[in-house]
């Protein structure tokens, strides 16, 4: 766990009711990922917030003051309430406390996800003094929404148009290299120098096995094996996993290596495997650093990306030389060979056009 997400998480927990940080320390445990733990503490946060300013909980003041009483009493139609606070748009005087324009089906439906977990918790998995679960009461089973749906083929191909496929993946790293230094002014071009080495080798990361955001931010020096060309990782539900790196990586990789002691100031004590200097010392990298590189340098080269996208490219070319689906599973660290890998192999699929053609 960075210390960002457990500063973070320690701040949430300190503002919740009991129960809630009973909640935490279970699935903390189970071990569920310390960024999904923070997702559930944040959105927590909102939901007891429109709860209190709502009036949707009588006398209660502070987050602290809310009861199990209250949620177990809990009317379904509170619930479709703040849904639909989340999905409609809220003005305010420029400081609203809550998305002016809404949130999208996916967070909300994560959002219902989170808040299931917690009463699921509540009414399921905890224990008073008699061993019993806190109330019987679940109105969370209730609430229904609606998934926005697309067919496989409908996301594979606006999906296409964002991935570096076949020689664009090196393509995209020598114009990171090459060409992009030159649209940069002096200022702009100091700070690229400096961090050109580190920002290939993740970028090169992403693009060689596929890891997620989180698991990169947070993988340590001695995760990394040049030797084996492998990376242990984090993955989602707490285990580590050992993943294969594609040889064209490993150059990035031994650059940024070379120049990361002395370039950031690291210590014996700078476990960490990308580094930044804040304030003269080296630190962790967070995520959202990462992204806004990822974006700075993709949106100069063709489409603004995500590292997520990066995942789907790694994927897509993965099926594409392998015809694989378990390969792709088991190189993105899935439990199955599920719809999601089926997605990359959509991309790839172009039977279908070149049968039409023929008509």
């Amino acid at each position: 766990m960075t210390k960002n997400v457990q500063n973070k998480i320690e701040s949430l927990l300190d503002i919740m009711p009991k129960y809630v940080q009973e909640f935490y320390h279970s699935k903390a445990s189970v071990p569920y990922s310390p960024n999904t733990l923070l997702a559930y503490l944040e959105e927590y946060r909102r939901f007891f917030s429109w709860l209190i300013d709502s009036d949707a909980i009588s006398g209660a003041k502070s987050i602290t003051q809310i009861s199990l009483d209250a949620l177990a009493k809990l009317p379904k139609s509170d619930v479709e309430s703040y849904i639909m606070f989340l999905r409609t748009k809220e003005k305010g005087n420029g400081q609203e406390k809550y998305k002016k324009y809404g949130i999208s089906q996916v967070s909300i439906n994560r959002a219902v996800s989170a808040l299931s977990s917690l009463f699921n918790y509540l009414t399921v998995e905890s224990e008073d003094e008699n061993g019993e679960p806190y109330f019987d009461r679940n109105v969370m089973k209730r609430i229904k929404v609606k998934a926005k749906t697309r067919s496989l083929s409908a996301r594979a191909e606006a999906m296409k148009p964002k991935l570096f496929l076949g020689d664009e993946t090196q393509a995209f790293l020598d114009f990171i290299q090459e060409e992009y230094p030159k649209t940069l002014k002096a200022r702009a071009l100091t700070s690229y120098n400096q961090n050109v080495e580190r920002d290939l080798a993740m970028i090169a990361l992403f693009l060689s096995t596929g890891v997620r955001l989180s698991e990169l931010v947070n993988t340590n020096l001695k995760d990394l094996n040049l030797n084996t060309m492998t990376i242990e990782v984090m993955r989602k539900g707490g285990f580590v996993d050992s993943v294969n790196i594609a040889p064209f990586a490993k150059p990035y990789l031994e650059n940024y290596l070379a120049i990361r002691e002395q370039r950031y100031k690291a210590e014996k004590h700078n476990i960490e495997l990308f580094l930044t200097n804040y304030r003269q010392e080296a630190k962790r990298i967070g995520a959202s650093s990462v992204e806004a590189l990822v974006a700075k340098y993709s949106a100069a080269f063709k489409i603004r990306v995500t590292p997520h996208k990066l995942r789907h490219t790694l994927a897509t070319r993965l099926y594409a030389e392998t015809k694989s689906p378990n390969l792709v599973a088991n190189q993105l660290g899935h439990t199955s060979n599920s719809t999601v890998t089926s997605q990359y192999i959509s991309v790839l699929s172009d039977e279908a056009k070149d049968g039409l053609a023929d008509l």
